[in-house]
């Protein structure tokens, strides 16, 4: 097969697995359209609906209970919807979450229960009135010396339709199973007590009371009888499912959020990608002409390849999940950038194209990798210590950087060779790199000192001035806080006065006797009323909720509220300082492995700490629109991933100039040479993720745009920090070593 042929073929393999990606999207694979964009799993702050977070109030519980307890609660969640998840989170905590459902109160109020469920002989019950021959639903009392068994000891519970034996009639029944335990007491009850009628009590009502017809010792039963529809089986059947919990659980975290909110968030951010996306492939296209075309075609394949690996691994994407793809698109590009920027240096030697492309891919390949690796370092504490939406951000965040290096080594890489056995082997469809003069970056760090103090000043000054005049030095959210927050929807024409506001803290005192703090926002044309409480009970809430629904005349799902616990308040603040140290002890034991050199991981880490700052300083500068709360933690982490693939790809020059430079050159050309020759890639990459996040900044929601503006400063500073913070620390470190001391005071003597 001649080169023509196979360059064809090549770019036909690419062309067909986008196509194919575009309809798997569409319209998915099989009945159940497996694999659309649209089945993709939404979470509660795109969809709506209802999470909540349980504690267990007894100390270190069994792996075995909080998995007993987990496997309740998702029968429990199954009445509500079929679509519900619940998880375990740490060594005591379930989360369930619940999309798409407006029923909260009823919702909240049952998933809190207990469910104590027991099965007690019926000549044994009284009614709430002491009364014998209770009725099913009524309230019962007994002795619990009587309980014969109880729902921990029922396996499962399944409705269902058979056949009568002799009439063939089919009928409605409930098929029950026990465990080992409950199998031995259930066939000494059935055995002593045949004819005897067993209740079935939960929550202290009777639920139903079916006769012993015989002895029963494998521990599988049927309820028969009494069942006119199928729903009365069913709703037997889920009664006796979720049975006892092991665990006696307390709320420390429940959300209601509006499903109408999270679709105009949902829209406007994927209207964000979108412009996003487009503007990325013209900025490539012209910044590097037939590469750039190759670039853009594989940030097709890898959006394409992202809706499928979302849906195959079913993935819950939430708001900040979306804001970590369209982050890393913008980073997809930063390993084309690299690459070619080495294919042009190639060039420039006057190597054919060819080899140039084979060359550039090559040299680029350990910068790609360094840099990647630690970002996914940053990802994966972020998983690891984050929590809720955050843990869709750092998922889908690893999801993406894995993908763009995939796409950028082999898909770009295809492409570009599949265009050169084409005969597109112009060095001006191309480029060169032209020689630079080499800027004297290292000689005006006294400078850049003086740059980051004042930054450091600004900080520490806004610190105190907010401690001082606002009585806190940041804007914390209810994350890092506690207490109930409630928001409502109004319509765009209401008017928001100090009445209206007024309004709102009369109604929240009526409803819970407390007082709270309101505040206003119009985001998109969506104006809301926000009023912060201390913690309110699930009923507290609900009552909020429902009187302002009543009085600005808005559906109840057109009404948000998220109660956070102190104590989950308070390890969320540590989580976020906890999570960064880690995330940079990892990232310098790993640069220190691969450059084998401490003073490299050290400088590094200067560089990330200086970045850190000057995010923090967004936070208490901005203090009066951006709250530091659960995304502070991904916005700081993504920041030091992304610093440091910069400062790694600048490090990578130097230690390759070192190899090739003689023992005369001085240090400071060595590192001014290296800087120069990374800058345009540097900016290049900075300007296509900023242009991702900008972007999500001005057509985002606000809760994005909270987390997209420290986002963008964090960008420029990790530009800034990669050529005038880490490289010249690193200069003046090695500059006073012994070792280096002597190269740098023999080279002067020879000049």
């Amino acid at each position: 097969m001649n080169s023509k042929a196979k360059g064809v073929l090549q770019i036909l393999l690419v062309v067909i697995l986008i196509a194919a990606f575009a309809v798997i999207a569409y319209r998915g694979i099989g009945g159940a359209h497996r694999g659309s964009a649209k089945n993709i799993r939404l979470g509660l702050d795109l969809r709506g609906g209802v999470s909540v977070t349980y504690e267990a109030v007894k100390d270190n519980p069994t792996a075995e209970e909080m998995q007993d307890t987990v496997y309740k609660m998702q029968k429990r969640v199954e009445n509500f919807s079929t679509e519900a998840s619940v998880y375990q989170e740490g060594d005591n905590r379930v989360t369930i979450d619940i999309p798409g459902v407006s029923n909260s109160a009823e919702i909240l109020d049952k998933l809190g229960q207990a469910g104590a469920l027991q099965f007690i002989l019926y000549e044994n019950l009284k009614d709430k009135d002491g009364n014998p021959n209770p009725k099913e639903g009524d309230e019962v009392t007994f002795d619990e010396k009587n309980v014969e068994l109880d729902g921990s000891m029922l396996q499962d519970a399944r409705a269902t339709r058979r056949q009568q034996e002799g009439t063939g009639v089919a009928e409605n029944v409930v098929q029950i199973k026990f465990t080992g335990k409950g199998t031995k007491k259930f066939a000494k009850v059935t055995g002593e007590h045949v004819g005897d009628q067993l209740a079935i009590v939960y929550d202290n009502v009777l639920v139903s009371a079916p006769v012993l017809r015989s002895e029963i010792t494998d521990g599988e039963a049927v309820i028969e009888g009494g069942f006119k529809e199928f729903s009365d089986a069913e709703e037997l059947a889920s009664t006796l499912r979720i049975g006892a919990l092991p665990l006696e659980l307390r709320n420390i975290h429940d959300n209601v959020v509006g499903a109408t909110l999270g679709s105009e968030a949902l829209e406007s951010s994927l209207l964000a990608g979108l412009i996003g996306f487009i503007l990325i492939i013209i900025f490539m296209i012209v910044m590097y002409r037939l590469p750039g075309v190759s670039a853009a075609i594989a940030l097709v394949f890898y959006v394409g390849a992202m809706l499928l690996i979302l849906n195959g691994l079913n993935v819950t994407l939430t708001l900040p999940g979306i804001a970590g793809i369209i982050l890393s698109v913008g980073m997809a590009v930063d390993a084309n950038c690299i690459i070619f920027s080495r294919i042009r240096e190639e060039l420039a030697t006057g190597k054919t194209v060819s080899s140039s492309i084979k060359n550039g891919f090559s040299k680029a390949l350990s910068a790609i990798i360094d840099g990647n690796v630690t970002t996914l370092i940053a990802a994966f504490v972020l998983y690891l210590r984050g929590s809720g939406t955050v843990k869709g951000f750092a998922q889908t965040l690893a999801i993406g950087i894995v993908l763009s290096m995939f796409t950028a080594i082999f898909v770009t890489r295809l492409l570009m060779k599949a265009f050169c056995s084409l005969g597109l082997d112009d060095v001006k469809l191309y480029g060169v790199t032209k020689e630079r003069k080499t800027i004297n970056f290292i000689g005006h760090w006294k400078k850049y000192v003086a740059i980051s103090g004042t930054i450091v000043v600004i900080c520490i000054g806004g610190l105190i001035f907010n401690a001082t005049v606002k009585g806190e030095a940041l804007n914390y959210s209810l994350d890092f806080v506690g207490g109930t927050s409630t928001s409502v929807s109004i319509d765009e024409q209401t008017e928001i006065t100090d009445e209206l506001k007024e309004n709102v803290l009369t109604v929240v005192k009526d409803a819970t006797g407390l007082d709270g703090e309101v505040s206003t926002s119009d985001d998109k044309g969506v104006k809301k009323i926000t009023v912060r409480t201390t913690a309110l009970t699930e009923e507290q809430a609900e009552a909020v909720r429902s009187q302002l629904a009543e009085n600005f005349h808005v559906e109840q799902d057109q009404v948000e509220s998220e109660t956070i616990s102190a104590s989950v308040s308070n390890e969320m603040k540590t989580d976020a300082v906890v999570a960064t140290l880690i995330a940079i002890v990892c990232m310098l034991i790993y640069i220190w492995i691969r450059f084998r050199n401490i003073t490299t991981g050290a400088s590094a880490v200067i560089a990330l700490i200086h970045d850190v700052i000057v995010v923090f300083t967004v936070y208490v500068v901005a203090s009066a629109a951006i709250q530091v709360g659960s995304t502070f933690i991904a916005c700081i982490l993504t920041i030091v991933g992304y610093s440091i693939n910069d400062t790694i790809v600048v490090f990578d020059r130097i230690r390759e100039n070192r190899k090739t430079a003689s023992a005369r050159t001085e240090l400071s050309e060595i590192v001014n040479k290296s800087i120069t020759e990374t800058l345009s890639r540097s900016i290049n990459t900075s300007v296509t993720t900023f242009i991702m996040i900008f972007m999500l900044a001005l057509l985002g929601v606000s809760s994005v745009r909270q987390f997209a503006i420290p986002l963008i400063v964090g960008i420029i500073a990790g530009c800034y920090s990669s050529i005038c913070v880490a490289s010249p620390v690193w200069y003046l470190f090695m500059k006073n070593s012994k070792k280096e001391k002597r190269a740098v005071t023999y080279s002067k003597k020879k000049k």
